[in-house]
């Protein structure tokens, strides 16, 4: 049985980090003492539901919890320094603060080191996420002990509705975008001076353009979706933010 540490104090110890090209140290105490933390722990970087889901929506929603008082949003996984940090570069995840727990000392402490030799991946931990007040767990979402992997309880959302239940999350927008083009380097623009973060999806890398027109019925770059309406290009853009 995975152990809850509610009302607990997180486990004392430090992890070994790349800092530039030379090793560093980060203890738990300057992770966590005085700090409102989110804490999302995780199987493994580079894995498929972590890389699509967990991890994306607690980068989507930063803002929103620094907003609620959240100094902190921590990303967690029995990987060594380097694959955290390659990871974050891939993930393009400036939001959250990626800690390396190689050894699995952290995990073990929180009774969340578990055995999946069947995958091949050793000790990891369990997927759960947390929220840490001056050191002290106060809540803890732990997905269940069931086969797989589980994705349930440990999102990003579940943990916003827990901080404030009437917070409301910023707005789901996805640009397609083609490089070099003029068009789309103004939509990006307008919506970065309007603060709100957006997905892109690279057309020729990440999407084809039969792709964008069997979503959007065009076959011209940008094309902007907000909460699943599509918005149109950058002229169209322009005009909803005017609105």
């Amino acid at each position: 049985m995975l152990k809850n540490m509610e009302g607990q104090a997180v486990p004392n110890c430090s992890f070994p980090i790349r800092v530039g090209d030379n090793w560093g140290q980060v203890s738990t105490e300057e992770l966590f003492k005085g700090k409102k933390v989110i804490v999302f722990a995780l199987p493994g970087a580079f894995t498929p539901t972590c890389s699509s889901s967990h991890l994306p929506r607690f980068n989507e929603l930063a803002t929103t919890f620094k907003e609620l008082g959240v100094d902190d949003i921590i990303c967690l996984s029995v990987n060594d320094p380097f694959v955290m940090d390659e990871w974050q570069k891939t993930q393009n995840a400036e939001n959250i603060h990626f800690v390396p727990d190689g050894c699995g000392t952290f995990s073990e402490g929180m009774g969340m080191l578990v055995d999946k030799s069947n995958l091949g991946f050793g000790k990891r931990s369990w997927r759960y996420s947390m929220l840490v007040d001056d050191g002290m767990v106060k809540k803890m979402f732990i997905e269940p002990e069931v086969e797989g992997d589980p994705f349930e309880v440990s999102d990003a959302d579940t943990m916003l509705n827990y901080i404030d239940p009437n917070a409301k999350a910023p707005k789901a927008i996805t640009v397609f975008a083609k490089p070099g083009c003029s068009h789309c380097a103004r939509a990006k623009a307008a919506l970065k001076e309007a603060n709100l973060p957006f997905e892109e999806i690279t057309l020729g890398s990440d999407a084809t353009y039969r792709s964008l027109a069997a979503v959007s019925g065009a076959y011209t770059a940008p094309q902007i979706f907000i909460d699943g309406e599509r918005i149109g290009g950058a002229d169209e853009l322009e005009a909803y933010l005017a609105a």
